[in-house]
């Protein structure tokens, strides 16, 4: 076995490519050599894979050698039988000849007998000729041919011709055709055998003479060929398989058998060193020592993942490997060398982080895949770390290590060397043991900045803290300078040891472990980690007073913590931050830093801490600082308004806002100056101008209420905005919204808050101005006009009403205006003057509604005009002719600065509404007239008289007077309600235009004359008029006059002419052919027409064409039953539904015309025929 197992390890160190046999027949292989050689390696080659399915390979390395070589048997011996993937995978047969009878009698005989054994070869015929006109080239193909012939088959070609002088392209390809098919059917046979010989193995399993050493040897041969064949991923799925048949073995063997690791060299990582030692040196009976055989699999496995540019897997795999064979060590740590486990995982994670980053190049795998590539780099950086700190702690470096909460849970949570004895103190150590105590009693904990008192944290486990409280100090000398001989002899790695030789070398390589887990972690986008790792470079800078990286990189951790939540974290990084910051002399943030730690929960530091705390930042804002930034101090003081409704202000008013300070200092704390912006809701880039307080502002820890006097705003809601003021010199800000809990309740939020506390009004809601009256009001009389004048919930005093009326419509200024209160039964009227279109209204309607009454008169120079009764509702005067307008405008508030605009609507009628009605006639001319009067106010009417003026052609009948009885006066009329009064009219001849007498008028309308009082109250509409003058110089009443205008329409007459339209041809209308219209004109009476009929016909030019005069005289006899035809040509221009034309008789008044038949509205016109002359025929 242990031959075998020799043989194979030199064969696998000398044998690297796949060997081509050349059998020189003609001696040619001098002359072809070079040639041969430069076609290696084969760039591309088709094999196939251990499924027999065809793989393309890049690259075959291959080997030309001689049958005569000594590297080449000319048999495999039947005991190693294991060991043919040595042999040659093709054989080439060089001849050269030119006589075709030496060919048949010597040439020919000799290949047969040297192909007899072999299995794949083909045969290279070499023409030494140098052109095709040499005689010697035509017997070499004849030659040639006849090789053919003879060795060539149905299924495959063996021969090819080589040209020395002149080899061209085409032979090549032959050639390695040839030759790939020669090796791929050798491979195919060769893994057969090996897959029939695992077979055969493995049905032995269970037997008792069963060795995994011959089963290993197989799969070894079988692996390393594939790996030859560049089939790599084959060959992995081989090693994958002893690595799972092995560990299957492992688990049955004896557990006292030897494990290894013992050996000079065994603590330095093997994982990716196959050739670290001979496999006889590692062999155990039937199978291997198990550390040094687990690590040789690996390295196998590795080797074949990098050449397939995985390095991806090989960090994977190796980071499970680590992790899982340190546990093995763990369990055979008591036989091993003292922290052979840790300095063997430390090794190993720091060749595969070199290895990987030699074969890895950046794009060459998915994003996804590469982000957890440098993970697992960073998590092999971290495993480094952990255990060059836990050797560091054995030699007495423990009290130089950073005691963060990282280091403290990665030594103190996990397994701590557990040998079977503790290394004993050599005898000649006493200096050293000296040496270290001094180190151990020199060694005081850092004191923290701010004075800050604060527990270590361990790096050890508790059994082991327990164990280390209690020795004395020579005691622990004696334990670490011990630890440290055991260590120098276990670490046979020099540059390793140079690492724990002294501190500083320690600390080099300390903070080179910790940037390339916090790099990697970065690339991995693992943030929080790389941050965390941060911390720990931070602390190195900052113990070798490297302050301005160290700052950075705390910065970086701190905002992780608080981001995150992490005060606990945070209340342990932060004071450094902040020493070096106030080191650093930048007081901005050192201020930021104290305010980061005053907000921090009250239970991570001392009542004394924090007071010292703002101790820093009171005295640093009492000095001068050049332009500073405001400080944030949202964390620490917090403000809200009332919990209750939002205070509610008029446009331009003043007012004063309560706020409630919260102040998380430890003591009072004086601010110089303080103010507060408000936002408002419906435009947040809109800001009032900051509300500032008057004096000094002592702020107590808690809660403070403080007053802040709040000028004129404009219309909106608001809500809170920024708190700013001053301490000393130093300006700050809050934008903390407190959510009106206790200060301690920690309910702060730092978005906008959406509830408002202001409210500023717009005028208009302020104070209401509205007409008292809606009903209408006289017309061309003086009349009250009330307004109403109501406060809402504003104090009216010192207000200011200036009035303007619209157009016809005037302010009786004789009469002033008046004043009450708007209560019932009250009487209290007080009078004011108007000045310049204003008045002063009195303090006691500052806060009460009152009417104003303004006495106004409406114009209207028209005379209104009276409707027939049968179309009443649809005749009535429009009520926009009495609308008036009022311009008002009401100056009012602090200042008078609020001011309210209104224009007030007044509606005027007149008193009635006319109409009339014909109720009877008689045959003599006489009319029974019936005149119809409705009350149009909201008042009752009094008609004392009427009187009718008629117009031309009618006359009264009776006494002729033109008034009714004077029984039925007085007339009540109530309000809206109707009355009437009848009057008898008779006809009379209408006055002609050449009358002799020219002093006679002619009156057009009929003038009705109505004598009457109103009684009603401006309380509710039309008022009696505030004077009333006479109507006339002869009568002294103070009766009102009303006039409307009539007018009366005579009878119609009887009809003179009757028209007749008569019926158009049958055929019907077409456009473009000509067409007569006829009318029939009939006398319906006798009646003496001085000229002959004159008639026109009119219609559109659009739709007719006429063909003859359109305008003429007719001769119509004056008799009764006389007719007459008017006719006309016309051509239709359009289709459709048309007017046709129509017949007028301009000298005839149309009262007098009957038309009967009427002619029709419409008529249908077709559209003309289609022409055949645009027909084409195909």
């Amino acid at each position: 076995m242990a031959n075998l197992l020799a043989q194979l390890q030199s064969i696998k160190i000398s044998c690297d490519a796949l060997m081509i046999a050349v059998k020189d027949v003609s001696d040619l292989w001098p002359l072809v050599k070079d040639k041969f050689d430069e076609r290696l390696p084969f760039q591309r080659a088709t094999l196939h894979n251990k499924n027999r399915y065809p793989v393309t390979v890049d690259n075959l390395q291959a080997e030309f050698l001689l049958t005569t070589d000594s590297r080449i048997k000319s048999r495999v011996p039947q005991n190693q039988l294991y060991f043919c993937f040595q042999e040659p995978y093709a054989t080439v047969v060089l001849v050269a000849c030119e006589d075709l009878d030496e060919f048949k009698t010597v040439l020919k005989p000799r290949l047969k007998l040297i192909l007899q054994n072999e299995e794949e070869w083909f045969i290279v015929f070499v023409s030494k000729a140098k052109s095709d006109k040499d005689p010697v080239s035509k017997m070499e193909k004849k030659v040639y041919a006849r090789l053919e012939v003879d060795f060539n088959s149905r299924r495959r070609d063996r021969c090819c011709k080589f040209d020395l002088f002149d080899s061209e392209e085409p032979f090549w390809e032959d050639f390695e055709l040839k030759t790939m098919e020669c090796i791929r059917n050798t491979l195919d046979r060769r893994v057969q055998f090996y897959e029939d010989e695992i077979r055969k193995h493995n049905e032995q399993r269970l037997s008792p003479t069963w060795s995994f050493c011959d089963f290993f040897i197989l799969k070894e041969c079988l692996a390393f060929m594939l790996e030859m064949a560049n089939l790599p991923e084959d060959s992995l799925r081989e090693y994958d398989h002893i690595e799972f048949f092995y560990l299957d073995t492992v688990k049955n063997v004896d557990r006292n058998r030897d494990f290894g690791g013992k050996e000079h060299g065994d603590d330095q990582s093997a994982m990716l060193s196959r050739n670290n030692k001979q496999l006889t040196q590692i062999v155990q009976e039937t199978s291997f020592r198990e550390f040094e055989f687990h690590q040789y699999l690996f390295a196998c496995q590795a080797k074949l993942l990098f050449d397939l540019q995985r390095p991806f897997d090989v960090a994977s795999r190796g980071f499970s490997f680590i992790v899982s064979f340190s546990e093995t060590l763990a369990r055979h740590e008591s036989n091993l060398p003292f922290c052979l486990r840790e300095v063997w995982v430390l090794t190993s994670c720091l060749s595969l982080i070199n290895a990987t980053a030699d074969h890895y190049r950046d794009g060459q795998i998915a994003p996804d895949v590469e982000r957890e590539y440098y993970r697992i780099r960073a998590e092999l950086y971290t495993l480094s770390r952990v255990k060059i700190m836990r050797l560091a702690y054995l030699i007495g470096f423990g009290s130089d290590i950073e005691r963060s909460p990282l280091n403290s849970a990665s030594l103190s949570m996990l397994p701590w060397p557990m040998p079977a004895e503790w290394p004993s103190l050599p005898s000649d150590a006493s200096s050293e043991v000296l040496e270290k105590e001094k180190l151990i009693l020199q060694v005081t904990p850092r004191a923290k900045h701010f004075g800050i008192q604060s527990k270590q944290l361990s790096l050890e486990p508790s059994p082991l803290l327990k164990t280390e409280s209690s020795v004395d100090t020579k005691k622990l000398a004696e334990i670490f300078v011990a630890a440290e001989h055991a260590l120098r002899a276990t670490i046979t790695d020099p540059d390793l040891w140079k690492c724990l030789s002294s501190l500083e070398e320690f600390e080099k390589k300390y903070l080179d472990l910790s940037k390339g887990a916090a790099d990697n972690f970065y690339h991995a986008w693992w943030k929080r980690h790389g941050v965390v790792f941060d911390g720990e470079i931070a602390s190195v800078y900052f113990k070798h007073k490297n302050y301005e990286q160290a700052a950075s990189s705390y910065e970086k951790v701190c905002a992780l913590y608080a981001g995150d939540g992490w005060q606990d974290l945070l209340a342990d990084v932060l004071p450094n931050l902040a020493e070096c910051q106030k080191i650093l002399n930048d007081k901005p943030s050192y201020l930021s830093s104290c305010v980061r730690l005053l907000s921090l929960d009250k239970n991570l530091f001392s009542v004394k801490e924090r007071q010292v705390f703002q101790s820093e930042l009171v005295s640093l804002a009492q000095t001068e600082m050049v332009d500073p930034n405001p400080l944030d101090v949202s964390s620490l003081i917090t403000y809200s308004a009332d919990t209750g409704p939002p205070m509610e202000l008029c446009d331009g008013d003043p007012g004063t806002l309560t706020l409630t300070i919260c102040s998380e200092f430890p003591d009072d704390i004086t601010l110089e100056t303080l103010s507060l912006t408000l936002k408002s809701t419906h435009n947040a880039d809109e800001r009032v101008k900051a509300i500032k307080s008057s004096g000094v502002t002592v702020l107590n820890t808690g809660r403070n209420t403080i007053a802040l006097t709040l000028p004129a705003q404009k219309p909106g809601s608001y809500v809170l905005g920024v708190l700013t003021g001053q301490i000393g010199h130093l300006r700050f800000r809050s934008h903390g919204f407190s959510k009106g809990g206790p200060a301690h309740s920690g309910d702060i939020g730092f978005d906008k808050p959406v509830k408002p506390i202001l409210t500023v009004f717009k005028p208009r809601s302020l104070v209401d101005l509205y007409p008292a009256v809606s009903s209408a009001l006289l017309i061309n009389r003086p009349q009250w006009v009330g307004i109403v004048i109501k406060p809402l919930n504003y104090s009216l005093k010192g207000a200011r009403l200036h009035i303007d009326v619209g157009p016809s419509l005037k302010i009786e200024e004789s009469r002033a205006i008046e004043i009450e209160k708007r209560v019932d039964n009250d009487n209290n009227i007080c009078q004011l003057n108007l000045t310049n279109g204003c008045i002063e209204l009195p303090d006691w309607a500052s806060s009460i509604t009152t009417i104003l009454w303004i006495p106004v008169c409406a114009i209207s120079d028209g005379l209104p005009k009276g409707t027939s009764a049968g179309v009443f509702s649809t005749q009535r005067p429009n009520i926009a002719n009495g609308l008036r307008t009022l311009a008002l405008k009401l100056e009012f508030g602090v200042s008078r600065n609020q001011i309210l605009k209104r224009t007030i609507p007044v509606l005027f009628n007149d008193p009635f509404h006319v109409s009339t009605q014909v109720t009877d006639h008689g045959s003599d001319g006489s009319l029974f007239l019936q005149v119809i009067l409705q009350s149009q106010v909201k008042a009752t009417l009094t008609i004392h008289d009427v009187s009718l003026d008629l117009q031309d052609g009618f006359s009264h009948a009776g006494r002729g007077d033109g008034r009714p009885t004077s029984g039925m006066f007085p007339l009540v009329v109530p309000p809206t309600s109707k009355s009437g009064i009848l009057f008898g009219i008779s006809l009379e001849a209408t006055t002609n235009e050449g009358n002799e007498d020219d002093e006679v008028v002619v009156h057009r309308d009929t003038i009705i004359n109505i004598k009457y009082e109103i009684s009603g109250d401006r309380y509710h509409g039309s008022h009696t008029p505030l004077s009333l003058k006479p109507e006339g110089p002869e009568k002294d009443d103070t009766f009102l006059t009303f006039k409307s205008g009539l007018t009366l329409q005579r009878p119609v007459p009887e009809p003179l002419l009757a028209v007749a339209f008569l019926p158009l041809p049958s055929n019907g209308l077409t456009v473009g052919q000509v067409v007569t219209f006829k009318w029939r004109v009939e006398s319906l009476t006798s009646f003496d027409l001085k000229d002959e009929l004159l008639y026109e016909v009119n219609a559109n030019s659009k739709n007719w064409m006429f063909a003859g005069r359109k305008r003429g005289h007719a001769p119509l006899s004056s008799k009764q039953g006389a007719r007459i035809e008017i006719s006309i040509m016309c051509v239709p221009l359009a289709a459709g539904h048309v007017r046709p034309p129509q017949l007028h008789l301009p000298n005839v008044n149309r009262a007098h015309i009957c038309c009967n038949p009427a002619g029709p509205h419409l008529v249908c016109v077709l559209p003309p025929p289609l022409s055949s002359s645009f027909c084409i025929p195909h």
